[in-house]
This record gives structure tokens, sequence and C-alpha cells, in this order.
């Protein structure tokens, strides 16, 4: 299963709004055959797997990172009935699939046919792994990470508002790996107009996993080239190609409207009243917090006002969940305890 999970990560930020899935066969103790969905949703995980174990497949044991969907689509058939199909021995899913479509449906529908089922292997790995997808199942809107590149003292830039650059290119790759495993980027206003970002992704081999980028402002931004958009003729959950990869930026008024979004994973990258609305609204989920070796003293802090009313309000709010040294920075990350 971390085997399937790990598959699952190298959808990410490219299937939404389907979920990034990943799927392991395995015969006899050898991998005979493995997927993960691809960009746009489809295929699926199990049938890129399925398709590469042929045969082999009967009898064999399949390890899903969610549970096989059971409902039918323009675009292909339902995960369950092709592996009803292929007759393997066992399927181990690490999560049942919240989407009402399915819902028990697909384990149940294995069940009927014969294949033993196994459930919650791994769960929060997995959770953590698909978890825009889920994220958008639950409460609506897209899974929400805040970066933040600061000083010891907490600070993003100089009062000049220089900012280039406080953390090393060890943590700025690591930051371009994140813009890689989005769908969506988002700034405000001022980081627009002060730094011109390009927000896109400078590594080698994943300049194409560019994310869509977004300005949160109310003042609409002219666009730089085509911007994408989502086709409405489509019954699938599935996001035509020409929604990835314009040169566009498009707008949104306010952090709530990113629940209109049909994107699993956001990155927000600044500045610090962008990120204070997030937080302010409760709508970040994980934090990245690069920090500098370096004290500034006065400068720009992080973050304004989020919006407690008391210091115990602060308490009990963020899980750490890693923490370790990138070259001389050191890279914290944390998620919302809901």
């Amino acid at each position: 299963m971390a085997a399937a999970i790990a598959l699952a990560t190298r959808g990410r930020g490219r299937t939404a709004p389907n979920p990034n899935v990943g799927c392991l066969i395995v015969r006899q103790g050898r991998v005979v055959g493995r997927g993960w969905t691809q960009p746009g949703g489809r295929p699926h995980a199990e049938v890129m797997a399925l398709e590469q174990a042929g045969a082999a497949a009967e009898g064999a044991t399949v390890y899903v990172t969610l549970e096989p969907c059971a409902h039918q689509s323009p675009r292909g058939p339902a995960c369950a009935d092709l592996l009803t199909a292929a007759r393997p021995a066992r399927v181990v899913a690490a999560l049942a699939d919240p989407d009402p479509r399915t819902a028990g449906r697909g384990l149940a529908r294995l069940r009927a046919a014969g294949i033993a089922v196994t459930e919650g292997v791994q769960a929060e790995a997995a959770r953590r792994a698909m978890a825009g997808f889920l994220t958008r199942q639950a409460l609506g809107r897209p899974h929400v990470t805040l970066k933040l590149g600061l000083s010891l003292d907490g600070r993003i830039a100089l009062p000049s508002g220089e900012s280039r650059w406080i953390t090393g290119p060890e943590a700025r790759a690591h930051g371009h790996l994140e813009r890689a495993r989005a769908d969506a980027i988002l700034v405000g206003r001022g980081t627009f107009e002060a730094d011109a970002p390009r927000l896109d992704v400078r590594l080698e081999g994943l300049e194409e996993r560019s994310p869509r980028r977004f300005l949160l402002s109310r003042r609409p931004c002219a666009s730089r080239g085509p911007t994408p958009h989502r086709d409405p003729d489509s019954t699938d959950q599935e996001m035509d190609p020409r929604f990835r990869g314009g040169d566009g930026w498009e707008t949104i008024s306010h952090p709530a409207a990113i629940a209109t979004l049909p994107v699993n994973d956001l990155l927000i990258e600044g500045g610090a009243a962008t990120a204070s609305a997030f937080l302010a609204a409760d709508l970040v989920d994980r934090l990245l917090l690069y920090r500098a070796p370096i004290l500034i003293g006065e400068g720009r802090a992080a973050l304004g006002d989020i919006g407690l009313a008391s210091l115990a309000d602060a308490h009990g709010r963020w899980r750490l969940l890693d923490s370790r040294m990138l070259g001389s920075d050191r890279i914290e990350v944390y998620e919302r305890a809901r």
C-alpha cells in the first residue's frame, strides 16, 4: 500500500476534480501491474494497472488507495466492474470513496463477486496523498496550502519590500516541487504588482506541471494569454485539458470564492495580507514554513490580523507533520487540526 500511495502522489495536481489514485497489482510476490490516475482524471489508476498486468491479474492482490469507482461514465467503465472481470483474489483499499456515486458500492460489488476485500490499510497516509479530492468532497472547496518563507524573527521582507532571497536554493527548489503538486497557485495584488511573479515550476523535467495562476483582488487582472476553461459538455468529474497550462491570470475577489474553482490543491504564496485573509477565514489546511537562519529586525511581518480574539484561541489549531533541514534552512509542515 505504501508503494500504491507513492504512485498516487505522481498524479497530484493533475487530476482535478477527480482523485489522484494509485494502484499496484501483486501476484506471487511480484509486481505485475501498477498505475496512477492520468492527467485530466482519466484513465483511472486501476485501468492503467490492469492493462499492464493483463491475464496475470487473475488470482492476484490489488492494492488501491481509494475504493474503485462504481458509476458508469461516458469516458470509461466503472473500475469495480473491470476488477470483477479481471478476477483478482483480493482487493486492498486504503479508503472508501466519499463520492456519493460510489460510497461503498464499489467494494460491495467486489465482495458480491467473491473477491476478498480489506479496507483501511495505511488510511492516514492515503488521506494526505489525496487530501485535495477528499477536502473538496468534505468541505466543498480545494485543499489549501499556505507557503511562507521567513526569517527567524518572522519577517518576509525588509522595510523596503526586498525579499529575494530570504531562503536558500534548496528551500526554493522544494517550493517549486510544491508548485508542481498543486492544480493552482494564488497570490495577492500587492505581490503581483511588486514582484511580477511567474509562479511557474523551474525544475528540470517538471516545467510542464506549472499550476494555473490566480490573483486575489477586487480588480480584474488583464490576461497575458489564453485563459483555459472547463468543457461545459463534460459529464464526468474530469478537467478539460485546456483547463491547464494557459498563460493567463485569473482573479477571485475574496477567499471564499475558491469554492467555485474546480481544482483539488491550491497553493498560496503571498503576501502577508492574502495569507492573513485565508487564515482569518479558516481556509488553510496545511502550512509550509521555510525558516532561514537570519534576523531582519524591522521589516515586513509574515502575517497581519488573523482574527484571534484571545491567545487561547491560537492553541490546538496546528499539528506538526514534518521538520527537516533544506540546506541551511529548515522546513516545518503543519496541518490544521479539525
